[in-house]
């Protein structure tokens, strides 16, 4: 036991909920900006603005067209592979090697591509790692056994995690259209939490495939931990954590809700409030990049999608055009509602003295 130990130290190998929970799935989520959202964006601007060359064909292959920002979202498998590897120290030569495993476990998967390409690149990866440099021929074993051990497992692993994963996502997008309102509530509350703890949101809803009203609750929930937290400390952090927090990550602040965890129950609450209202009251989709719902206010990412949902249903004729309410609903839930509820409830809570000032207090 004691050199196994030894030999996965050498080997940096280490199996913890950290490495594997925290660090791998917010570095899937880098991944899938980088690929899937991106090109998303990309797409969206082309049509929009009518730009020609990013709505052109820029290549065909085996008979599908892609434009520039097709590319991009076709490359999302190899993309989340390459930054799940980067997050778990991998050398070179087992990094490089992930890019064929998670496409293979992305196209394997279908719908659920994005679990299943978390789940298989992390244990090629370490099997990888294991071999590294262990024998005369590692340029050819260790993008053997990556690649072989990859493949083996996303044939094996990839369609039954992409059906459970796609499963749970309409489970929970069926029980959001049945029940908004407690859904609504629920969905918010979760993803938003998850956007703030050093786990990834992005990559749970890309994960379950979270779209709809459920992904339109998601959207919320995130929006008030980003914008709550940015309007709630600006007396300690200004306008620079105004900006740090409102449209980089509320995850900032995961320090001092350790020191102090009743910080986090006024954007938590409002996340309460508003998933409801984006579910009964504005109907607010996410009929985007799945991605996009756990992104929030993040780069106004998570306002790009709903937006690029609306575009997309136009254009199918699903819906007959984006109006004024969609609008109201979607910039009320997102910025103005989060930016009143929060303080009024941290108000509240500093009165009684939970909250306190300098509580907030970036470093």
């Amino acid at each position: 036991m004691d050199r196994l130990r030894a030999f996965l130290k050498r080997k940096d190998i280490e199996i913890s909920l950290k490495r594997y929970g925290i660090d791998a799935l917010g570095a899937m989520a880098q991944g899938l900006f980088c690929s899937l959202l991106i090109g998303t964006i990309i797409n969206t601007v082309g049509t929009q603005f009518h730009i020609g060359f990013l709505t052109q064909t820029v290549a065909t292959i085996a008979g599908a067209d892609y434009t520039v920002g097709g590319l991009a979202t076709a490359m999302s498998g190899p993309a989340m592979a390459a930054a799940i590897g980067y997050a778990l120290k991998c050398p070179p030569l087992v990094l490089f090697s992930l890019i064929a495993v998670g496409f293979a476990a992305n196209a394997l998967g279908g719908a659920g591509g994005p679990l299943a390409v978390l789940f298989v690149a992390i244990v090629a990866a370490e099997c990888g790692k294991a071999v590294s440099k262990e024998t005369r021929v590692d340029i050819l074993i260790t993008p053997l056994v990556t690649i072989a051990v990859g493949v083996a497992l996303s044939a094996w692993w990839a369609p039954p995690l992409g059906r459970l994963a796609m499963r749970l996502g309409e489970l929970i997008m069926w029980a959001t259209e049945q029940q908004p309102f407690v859904m609504g509530i629920l969905v918010s509350v979760l993803v938003g939490m998850a956007l703030t703890l050093p786990i990834s949101s992005a990559a749970i809803c890309a994960a379950l495939g979270l779209t709809g009203l459920a992904g339109g609750a998601a959207v919320a929930g995130c929006c008030a931990q980003m914008v709550g937290f940015a309007v709630i400390s600006f007396k300690e952090n200004r306008w620079g954590g105004l900006v740090s927090q409102g449209i980089g990550t509320s995850m900032l602040q995961m320090g001092n809700i350790v020191k102090n965890p009743c910080i986090w129950i006024a954007p938590t609450l409002t996340s309460a409030i508003t998933g409801p209202l984006a579910t009964c009251l504005f109907k607010l989709q996410m009929n985007g990049a799945a991605v996009s719902s756990g992104m929030g206010t993040c780069g106004l990412v998570g306002q790009i999608g709903v937006y690029s949902g609306w575009v997309t249903d136009v254009a199918a004729g699903v819906k007959p055009g984006i109006t004024a309410f969609d609008w109201a609903g979607l910039i009320l839930i997102s910025i103005v509602l989060p930016a009143v509820i929060a303080p009024v409830i941290n108000l509240a809570l500093k009165q009684i003295g939970w909250v306190k000032d300098g509580d907030m207090k970036l470093a």
